[in-house]
């Protein structure tokens, strides 16, 4: 028998009613009634009532012990007076015989029953305790499910798991990279992986056809409230001789699964999942991370303002300005200070206002009094307007615009509670431009991933205006937040060498930086495509949680420090010297 419990404190129900236990775990909480003393005793699978009657000589005992303290009960299972149904051991309680110590808790620096309203810093500095709340506690254990699920469906699906190297090389794309010093090779430093990509590509080169990792992946980023600052995982996959449409079959079985199993009885899009291309994803939600919860849709008015009666944005679409609209339904009757808000914010982000044409009760209002009643008949007729709608504008360059109206698509689709918050809505976003321009410089930059394929090969890269080639690059998103980046990749030099090329690296640069992958496509490389939905988002949008921080188990803080372990911190002078480094701030 084990020497501290017989029993869990989430174990015990009323048919053990009269058995005499052994348990073990931290005292919760206390109730001191005088006569009686309740302590709720937990442990990881759940918490069991205790009582202690005053006419023991235990009594005196239990309290002077804190709560958090870690103790042992031994005593006879009794059924409940008052059964507690809110607890899967309500029916029952211990009588208690008696008490070991096993740990005794100094005063706590923050509450671990109920829900504390502690600054974040003082969470994380002692870590070990908010872990020990039940919301923190069920939500790192729903990621430990997450995990295991995804590993059974990839395996399933045909998939190995591999492990890849954790200290690599620096690349000169992406996000800044961990670097760390070698001391073998003076002068000299590896990088902490930002993703397996080159790796998981070389598999591929191996010949091991279906690879799946849970990786770590590190990048020197700022935070987010769904971006932690340091390290995150992943679930990488990659698998040879397939096309976009293969990994999409394999993700949308895995992630629909996961969404499924753990959706909480929220519906769940099923596969297989709607494709937006990034151009329409751009003009009608404003984001390549669409929200699809939100039924608004963005539309271009550019057309009808053309001598429209109204000339500000009549003016704005001669010049090249393009004119974006929101329907707004069942809005025309709001006050004018709701559209006032609007367009508050719309000069507040230097977007110089916004109009709006409302169809109300007592007439058309806003803009509607530029128009004639032929045009207001068009307007009603582009936009699907009726009695009790309303359709609000904005106009600026094409690029700034888009954005903006994506974001006050959001704040209309909340203003008005649109949103279908019961549901999780996944989508592929496809047909990435393979290359951007720099807004400051001019430059031709890769704009997603520099190892994708472009659509059309050499072919494309040598004949068309670079910025118009698209990529074979896809993103995974679920209520407007990217879960997955993947892409076909480029396996044959030639085209590598022509795609960076034109981004301005030179072959010596290709080599240099990616030598062990360039030069093993030379010796025979399969056609090969992958994805990685990331963990800590997927189990952030599943617990509905808002901070990323709360679904993993040691965070830094958003200054990139681990408040518990003190990192980063100071080394001695012997380990620099080691290294042969010098600190100069």
């Amino acid at each position: 028998m084990n020497e501290y419990r017989t029993h869990t404190c989430g174990e015990l129900r009323a048919e053990n009613v009269g058995q005499t236990v052994k348990l073990a775990g931290w005292i919760h909480r206390k109730r001191n009634l005088g006569n009686l003393c309740f302590v709720d005793l937990r442990d990881h699978y759940g918490i069991t009532q205790c009582v202690f009657d005053s006419s023991s000589d235990l009594f005196e005992k239990i309290k002077d012990i804190r709560v958090e303290s870690v103790v042992g009960f031994d005593g006879e299972v009794v059924a409940r007076e008052s059964v507690n149904k809110n607890m899967p051991t309500g029916d029952i309680e211990i009588k208690v015989k008696d008490v070991r110590v096993y740990s005794e808790a100094d005063v706590l620096p923050i509450q671990v029953f109920g829900e504390g309203n502690e600054p974040e810093e003082l969470r994380l500095k002692y870590r070990f305790l908010d872990l020990r709340r039940e919301r923190i506690h069920n939500n790192i254990m729903l990621r430990s499910k997450v995990i295991a699920e995804m590993r059974k469906l990839m395996i399933e699906q045909g998939f190995t798991e591999y492990q890849t190297p954790i200290l690599t090389a620096s690349s000169p794309e992406g996000a800044r990279d961990f670097l760390v010093p070698s001391r073998l090779n003076p002068g000299r430093f590896y990088a902490l992986p930002q993703a397996p990509q080159q790796f998981k590509q070389l598999l591929m080169v191996s010949g091991f056809d279906r690879y799946f990792q849970i990786a770590p992946c590190f990048r020197d980023e700022d935070p987010r409230a769904d971006r932690s600052p340091g390290e995150f995982y992943q679930l990488d996959m990659e698998m040879s001789f397939v096309t976009q449409e293969d990994v999409f079959k394999v993700i949308e079985h895995t992630m629909g699964s996961i969404f499924n199993k753990f959706a909480n009885g929220k519906t769940v899009s099923q596969a297989p999942f709607e494709h937006i291309a990034f151009k329409d994803a751009m003009i009608k939600y404003g984001s390549d991370k669409p929200d699809l919860r939100n039924p608004l849709i963005i539309q271009d008015a550019t057309g009808f303002f053309v001598n429209s009666g109204f000339g500000v944005y009549d003016g704005k679409a001669a010049n090249g300005e393009q004119i974006r609209a929101i329907k707004a339904p069942k809005a025309g009757n709001k006050p004018r200070s709701f559209f006032d808000k609007f367009d508050g914010y719309a000069k507040e982000q230097g977007m110089g206002g916004m109009a709006y044409v409302a169809l109300s009760e007592n007439g058309a209002k806003g803009i509607a009094k530029f128009f004639s009643e032929e045009k207001l008949n068009e307007l009603k007729n582009i936009f699907s307007l009726e009695e009790g709608d309303a359709v609000l504008f904005m106009g600026g360059a094409e690029k700034t615009v888009n954005k903006f109206a994506g974001v006050v698509r959001n704040m209309l689709g909340e203003a008005l509670d649109l949103f279908d918050k019961n549901s999780f809505k996944l989508c592929w976003i496809v047909d990435f431009p393979f290359y951007e321009e720099n807004e400051e410089t001019g430059a031709v930059e890769f704009s997603h991933n520099p190892f994708s394929m472009p659509q059309g090969g050499l072919d494309a890269l040598n004949n068309q205006n670079p910025l118009d080639i698209l990529a074979y690059q896809y993103d995974l998103v679920c209520n407007g937040v990217e879960l997955a980046s993947g892409a076909v990749r480029n396996h044959v030099p030639e085209i590598m060498y022509k795609a960076f090329e034109i981004a301005g690296y030179d072959h010596s640069v290709v080599d240099n930086k990616f030598g062990g992958m360039i030069s093993a496509f030379k010796f025979g490389a399969p056609p090969h495509a992958g994805c990685a939905p990331g963990i800590d988002r997927t189990v952030m949008l599943l617990l509905d949680e808002p901070i990323i921080r709360d679904v993993i188990l040691f965070p830094l803080n958003g200054k990139a420090q681990d408040l518990m372990m003190q990192a980063p911190n100071t080394v001695d002078e012997k380990q620099l010297k080691e290294l042969h480094i010098e600190i100069k701030l």
